[in-house]
Parts: structure tokens; sequence; C-alpha cells
């Protein structure tokens, strides 16, 4: 295999276009864009110079001179389009989440080491400068976790996307942010197993205009006795990401990328030369790598096991309480 991979991107969103700007950069070659729409389809492949697009995956696939597939669809559309591209014997680097279900992770995990090709998932979220630093002080011990507070929480009572664009699927709380969070607070912990940890959890019941629920909360006890909480909303007027390190010797706090402890900044984006957004391109460049080397990615399918659980738990002990057919009692 060249330097060069053949790169066909599946979707033309805001993240397809990210991943499109990248590796249109790094000097690979953009192969095949497929949309769901024609006329945008056209437009994007035009706009960023891709050879050939269409609304079929199959079309892509059928390409041998494909090495690799780019997921940028909808969370839903993820597992089943990563299966069909191992078939077809596409390395794959699909978007989070890997799947909606436990099971199809797993089973995605599985064939992707029967064929012997390279899956990953896009959790850039662990590439960013400020979370790889505090995973360092914590891997070389120089941080004993007690505790983790992580919030993720922003407005979205409409299918509207972070562009702005009004999307033709529904976003889904758990399964999509709620997989960011969750792996992150596992990944800081060091879990790196399924059914490692204890998990509560508490699940609005479903909006009545977007059928699903926007608020959840998380609870996580590891077998080091490790807590861990993740509060999740769409319904907040106020952005808010970030994560609370509570640690035996210090406390960090992650906001808006910036690393910072009791007596002040530790990493602060402003101050780097890159200007921290270099997540996205160590992420994708990681994928070319492990593609080359044949190797495990270091976010393969099996990393990102343990999140699928917690997440295929708390959906489990929703579906088991939520009476059939209820609805959230404030309207908007």
């Amino acid at each position: 295999m060249s330097d060069r991979l053949n790169l066909a991107i599946v979707g033309y969103g805001q993240i397809a276009r990210s991943h499109t700007r990248i590796f249109k950069q790094d000097g690979h070659h953009l192969a095949w864009l497929v949309g769901r729409v024609p006329e945008k389809t056209q437009a994007f492949a035009r706009e960023h110079g891709y050879a050939r697009h269409s609304t079929r995956l199959d079309d892509a696939l059928a390409d041998p001179q494909v090495d690799a597939v780019v997921l940028c669809t909808p969370s839903e559309q993820h597992a089943a389009q990563a299966e069909r591209c191992l078939r077809a014997g596409k390395h794959v680097l699909v978007e989070i989440p890997l799947a909606m279900t436990f099971a199809e992770g797993k089973q995605l995990g599985e064939l992707a080491h029967e064929t012997g090709l390279t899956l990953m998932v896009a959790h850039t979220h662990r590439y960013y400068p400020a979370m790889q630093r505090a995973h360092e002080l914590i891997r070389s011990g120089q941080l004993s976790l007690h505790n983790v507070v992580a919030r993720y929480m922003f407005l979205r009572r409409e299918n509207v996307g972070a562009s702005g664009y009004v999307r033709s699927w529904t976003d889904n709380l758990l399964w999509h942010h709620g997989q960011h969070a969750t792996d992150m607070v596992l990944w800081m912990l060091g879990v790196d197993r399924p059914g490692a940890v204890d998990v509560t959890s508490m699940v609005a019941l479903p909006d009545r205009q977007r059928g699903i629920p926007l608020d959840l909360s998380i609870v996580i006890r590891t077998e080091h006795d490790q807590l861990a909480t993740v509060a999740m909303s769409y319904n907040s007027h106020v952005s808010l990401y970030d994560y609370v390190l509570i640690g035996h010797e210090d406390t960090l706090v992650i906001a808006n990328n910036t690393l910072r402890n009791r007596e002040g900044v530790l990493y602060d984006p402003k101050q780097d030369p890159s200007g921290g957004a270099g997540g996205g391109v160590a992420q994708n460049r990681e994928f070319v790598a492990a593609i080359r080397e044949r190797r495990q990615p270091a976010i393969s399918a099996e990393s990102v096991l343990p999140a699928l659980d917690v997440l295929q738990r708390v959906q489990d002990a929703f579906d088991a309480w939520a009476p059939k057919g209820a609805r959230h009692p404030v309207a908007h």
C-alpha cells in the first residue's frame, strides 16, 4: 500500500467536512463522496475535489481502489454500515458512536479481527490536548482519582446540528453524546473491560416532540471504589461541557479545552502554537498509521466496549422502567 490512501467518505455534514479537510491536507486521495441527497452530494464533492460521488454506499465499496471508508452518517446507521464496509474488505473509521447496542459493538470488533482490517472509532475527545495531559497525570501516578464529574449540556430540542442545518434524523442523548462523556470518564478511570463497574442511572421520559429523553444522569462505581457522575441535558440554555477530576493529590478541571488545578492553568489552547486544534489531525493520522502498520488502532472497537456496556445497562434499565407510550410532562 502506498503512503496515500484512497478514501471514501460517507456524509456531507460538519464532521465530514472536517475529515475531508484533514485527509486532503495530509495528501490522501478523495476517491468517493457518498451522500443522501443527490444535489447536496454533488455540490460537496465538487467543492472539495472528490473524484466520484454517489448516493449509494455500494458504489464506493465496489471500487477495488478504495482502501478505507470514513462513516459520518446518522448514529443508528453506523453499525450496519461499518459491517458492510468490513465485509467488502475496507478499513473503517467510524464516527462516534460505533453502535447503539453493546452486542453490535462487540460483533464489529470480532469481525475486524476476523477480516484483519482496521476498525477505528472517532472518539476525538481523547485526542484533545487538555484531556491527554490530564490522562497522562493519572497514568503516571501523579493523580489518584477518587471521583469524576462530567457535564455535557446544551440546547437541542429540535433536529438542528452544530452548524445550524436541519437534520433528517434525530440525535440520541444517551448513545451519541452519552458515549462521548461515558467513554472519557472510563478512560480517565482506567476501566478497560466491560462489566467492570456498577451502574445506576436516571433517565427522563421521552420529550413529547422529539420522542427521546432530553435529560439523564449516570453514576458509576469502579472496583476500586472510585465514583463518577455523568450529567447530561439537551434542555440547557447554557452550554456546559466540562470534567472535574477529583484526586487524592489534586483536583483538575477541564473546560473549553483548558486544564487547570488549584494553583492555576496547566494547559491553555491560546498558548499552544497549534491552538489546541490538532485532536482530529492526530486521530486521523493514527487511523492511517494503524492501517500501514497492520495493527489495532489506539481507539479500537474493543477499547470502547466498556462505555457501550454502561450505556446498554442504562438503556435496559430505562426500558424496564418506562411506562409504554409515556411522555415527559413538561412541554415546550
